[in-house]
C-alpha cells in the first residue's frame, strides 16, 4: 500500500478520480479528490469527492442516496490518477443514468466491445420482445423445461471434450454451456448481480470450507 503523500495531486491540489463498478466493471464517472476527501473517503469507505464548481467537499450519495461503497482504490503508474472500484447504491449521474458516459463519439467497424453484461441484457431482450426467428427466443417459448433440457446436453459435452483433453473444443462447449445458464438465469429471475455476491461472498470464509462448498 502506498501513502497518500507518496501521490502527486496538482497544482490546485486535485487527483482525477476513475470511478468503476467492481461487478460490472462499467465506468461510472470521472470526478477530483484533494487531500481530505481522499481521506474521508478511505475513513467511510463511501465515495468523497471535491466539486470544482461549488468550491467544495461532496460526498456522493449524501442528497441523493446514491452512494457508493469503495472497494479498491488504486493509483496509476505515476501517482496522479486514481481508479476507485465501487458498489453503487443506484445511478452514479446526476441526470439519473448509470454512468456519466452514456453518448458514443465513434465505434469501430472491424471490431466489438463484448461484456457478460452487454450479453445479459441482450438476451433479457430476447424474452422481452421475442424477436422472430431467434434461438433464445424459441429457447423462452418452450420454457423452463426446454432450457433446463438444453443445460443438461450442454454440461454433457463440456464433459467429454474436457474428458478427452481437447483444449479448443472444451472451451466451445463451455461458451455454449455458459449461455445457455444464462438464459435459465433470466428464465428464473436471477441477475448476474445475484450470483456476483454469492461468490464474493464465498470469498471471505476459510479456504478449506470454501473449496469444499464450491466442490
Amino acid at each position: 500500500m502506498i501513502n497518500i503523500e507518496d501521490l502527486k495531486f496538482d497544482t490546485n491540489g486535485l487527483i482525477p478520480a476513475i470511478v468503476v463498478d467492481a461487478v460490472t466493471k462499467r465506468v461510472l464517472t470521472l470526478a477530483y479528490m484533494n487531500r481530505e476527501s481522499l481521506k474521508i473517503s478511505m475513513e467511510k469507505e463511501l465515495t468523497c469527492f471535491w466539486s470544482r464548481s461549488r468550491q467544495e467537499l461532496w460526498l456522493k450519495g449524501e442528497t441523493s442516496g446514491n452512494y457508493q461503497h469503495i472497494v479498491s482504490i488504486t493509483a496509476d503508474c505515476d501517482r496522479d490518477a486514481l481508479v476507485v472500484m465501487v458498489e453503487p447504491d443506484g445511478p452514479a449521474c446526476h441526470l439519473g443514468t448509470t454512468s456519466c458516459f452514456e453518448y458514443p463519439v465513434f465505434q469501430s467497424e472491424n471490431r466489438q466491445e463484448f461484456s457478460y453484461e452487454g450479453l445479459f441484457d441482450l438476451l433479457k431482450g430476447r424474452k422481452a420482445e421475442k424477436k422472430e426467428g431467434s434461438y433464445t427466443t424459441y429457447l423462452f417459448e418452450k420454457g423452463l423445461d426446454k432450457i433446463l433440457k438444453k443445460v443438461g446436453e450442454e454440461s454433457t459435452e463440456v464433459i467429454i471434450a474436457a474428458k478427452a483433453e481437447d483444449k479448443k473444443e472444451t472451451i466451445y462447449e463451455i461458451a455454449d454451456l455458459a449461455y445457455h445458464v444464462m438464459v435459465l438465469m433470466i428464465q428464473a429471475g436471477i441477475s448476474l448481480e445475484d450470483i456476483h455476491r454469492e461468490l464474493a461472498s464465498r470469498h471471505v470464509i476459510d479456504k478449506k470450507v470454501k473449496q469444499e462448498k464450491m466442490t
